[in-house]
């Protein structure tokens, strides 16, 4: 039988081969362990975990895939990114807008990012600046350093989020894999903010894709009596973005269950086979982010929140037949990078604003991906919501 790995991946290297060329540099980012967490579970789908005790951000990062081998590579590589941003490894200078407008310098000072209870930046305020890269327009630009570091030792004035963060063998992989986590959040928030009907509507079956890798999932997620709903949420960009919920049985009928008890994952990806397994691996990962409960950014009072009602009523959906295409792609990471581009750039998606925050001679590359004009997930802003999601919202 075929690793069912084989064709779901994007990686410019195998997963085995992306773990080995890492691996001698963990230590160095303050990784003590990595380990299989997949058996703390019933369903069988591999979950790896990363520990950094001294993170600047959360000492626990997973990783999740068709294989070990994909899950181990991926918590890596998240926990190696949560490393980097926490002390990126980039030059900063310190000036104030209007001294960079005067200059001739292009900036954006990314005021949707801002942080609830903090203020804008004021024209005549020095702050730190890192360049960055528009991939739309080709430009050079500033933007906030504390806008892309992750550090929660620190106080900042705008929005701490992994949110765009990512990493990859090479530059366009990282990118690709920022900027598809950057579409998979826009596309969720416009799923969320429409009305019930619609939200239901977008529910689809697994079986409709067609994958041997996707029926293994779905096989292991039922034998565990578990219950799996699958929407289809791909927004107007066209790239395929996936939303899995994942239960116990009769989890539409059923009273008095708790938040954890129902998890979640998200997938976008040009290949709608490709972001729908990621959808499914990611909301098993979740069920054990709350049975490993040794994430530091889960509290006490999340194992006593009840399940909303809303989600519960998400299990009443009945599949309809998949619309969006369900063409697989093998196609250079690069390709798929500027099919993306060129996707959000026909929405009306003015900027995507690339900065690298490791050094050149490593062996993977860290970078934070903003696209501001896409919706952001839920968090403590000044601006909660964009324009996609109002306009969303109202013609619902």
């Amino acid at each position: 039988m075929a690793n069912l790995g084989d064709g779901h991946s994007d990686r410019s290297c195998t997963p085995d081969e992306t773990f080995h060329r890492v691996r001698p540099f963990l230590a160095a980012f303050g990784v003590t362990r990595v380990a299989r967490h997949t058996g703390l579970d019933k369903v069988g789908i591999p979950v790896w975990c990363v520990y950094t005790p001294n993170s600047r951000s959360i000492v626990v990062a997973q990783g999740k895939g068709l294989t070990d081998a994909d899950a181990r590579a991926s918590a890596v590589m998240e926990g190696l990114e949560r490393a980097v941003a926490g002390e990126p490894d980039v030059d900063a200078i310190a000036e104030t807008p209007n001294n960079l407008r005067a200059s001739g310098r292009a900036f954006d000072c990314l005021r949707a990012l801002i942080a609830a209870g903090r203020d804008d930046i004021r024209p005549n305020e020095a702050i730190e600046w890192v360049g960055g890269t528009d991939l739309i327009s080709g430009h050079d630009l500033l933007v906030p350093l504390e806008a892309v570091r992750l550090d929660r030792t620190r106080p900042s004035r705008f929005w701490m989020s992994s949110d765009g963060l990512a990493s990859g063998n090479n530059m366009p992989e990282a990118i690709l894999h920022g900027l598809l986590e950057r579409v998979e959040r826009d596309a969720h928030v416009l799923w969320r903010v429409s009305g019930e009907e619609a939200r239901h509507r977008a529910c689809v079956a697994p079986e409709d894709l067609d994958d041997p890798a996707l029926d293994v999932l779905v096989d292991r997620i039922r034998a565990a009596e578990l219950e799996l709903r699958l929407f289809d949420i791909t927004s107007d960009t066209g790239i395929p973005c996936f939303l899995a919920l994942l239960g116990p049985r009769g989890t539409a009928t059923a009273g008095n269950l708790r938040f954890v008890e129902v998890t979640s994952g998200c997938g976008a990806h040009p290949s709608a086979v490709q972001a729908a397994v990621r959808a499914v691996t990611e909301a098993a990962q979740s069920r054990l982010t709350y049975i490993g409960g040794a994430r530091d950014d889960v509290y006490a009072e999340t194992f006593s929140r009840p399940l909303p009602e809303s989600t519960r009523r998400a299990f009443l959906a009945t599949p309809r037949p998949i619309t969006t295409p369900v063409a697989r792609t093998g196609a250079p990471v690069e390709t798929l990078l500027r099919h993306t581009i060129s996707s959000v750039r026909e929405v009306g998606v003015r900027s995507v604003i690339v900065v690298r925050l490791s050094r050149d001679d490593l062996p993977f590359a860290v970078v934070k991906v903003l696209v501001t004009d896409l919706e952001t997930p839920d968090g403590e802003r000044a601006r909660r919501f964009g324009s996609r999601a109002l306009s969303k919202a109202i013609s619902s």
